[in-house]
């Protein structure tokens, strides 16, 4: 977990998606910044379990739907009674599962909608939401991935799903600039969660090959032949928030250890 101050004390500070591994890692970069922190997540044993592990009094949950109305403007107004103000908001949540374009599953379609809805609609629906809170100096950092920079076979309404948060985050930048708004995005590579080991999976079952064969032909494509892991990849959504990202607004940072340069 990243060390240095990176100017954080008392910023108020939402991280969506916060029970999931890269979800958890950020909590607690955030809370050992000083910053006063609401959880969310649509798994309430999990957002509890985290809640008690961070054991501090700036920490506070919310379980949340993200693809409900009416949930996310509870929470928008849970934001404005607790703070008046949000000044960092974590795109973070999403699902990830295959799609092949020859499935002849009867919800094929369906599972292809979900999970556009859960990665990008959610997204628009809760940032919209929590709008008005924010002010001048306000960061939002949308969750992107290095599958929405180049085409994976199998994955494809996921890797068209971050392909749009890339594209909604330049023009959130565009429309959010005049208000003082930064809006960047994060692109990780292969980071060590039970997610992405899921989809490591399942290439290795289309490949044919052992999951640790799977793995040694995606690290061989990186400059540094590792997995991430979720505390590595912390510092870069530390690093937006703070004031030294001040001249960044509409990118998206590439973190694949050399597998994407962009």
């Amino acid at each position: 977990m990243p060390t240095q101050s990176y100017g954080l004390q008392g910023k108020t500070v939402l991280i969506t998606g916060a029970a999931g591994g890269i979800g958890q890692a950020l909590a607690r970069a955030f809370l050992a910044q000083g910053a006063q922190l609401l959880l969310l997540d649509r798994q309430p044993e999990a957002l509890d379990a985290l809640v008690t592990s961070l054991h501090n009094s700036q920490v506070h949950s919310a379980v949340c739907d993200l693809g409900s109305n009416a949930q996310v403007a509870a929470v928008a107004a849970q934001v404005g009674q607790r703070w008046g103000r949000l000044d960092v908001l974590v795109n973070n949540a999403g699902v990830e599962y295959p799609t092949p374009i020859d499935s002849q599953a009867p919800d094929a379609m369906l599972r292809w909608v979900a999970l556009l809805d859960n990665n990008v609609t959610s997204m628009v629906r809760l940032t919209q939401a929590l709008l008005p809170l924010m002010a001048s100096g306000g960061s939002v950092i949308n969750q992107s991935s290095i599958w929405g920079r180049i085409g994976v076979a199998g994955f494809s309404a996921y890797s068209a799903s971050k392909h749009a948060v890339v594209g909604l985050t330049r023009s959130w930048a565009l429309e959010l600039g005049p208000r003082g708004i930064r809006v960047n995005a994060v692109c990780p590579g292969w980071v060590r969660t039970e997610a992405a080991l899921r989809s490591l999976s399942a290439m290795a079952r289309a490949s044919g090959r052992s999951e640790a064969e799977e793995e040694r032909e995606i690290l061989s494509r990186q400059a540094m032949a590792q997995m991430l892991t979720p505390d590595e990849l912390a510092g870069v959504f530390l690093f937006l928030a703070s004031d030294g990202a001040l001249p960044l607004t509409g990118q998206c940072l590439v973190a694949s250890h050399g597998e994407v340069m962009a």
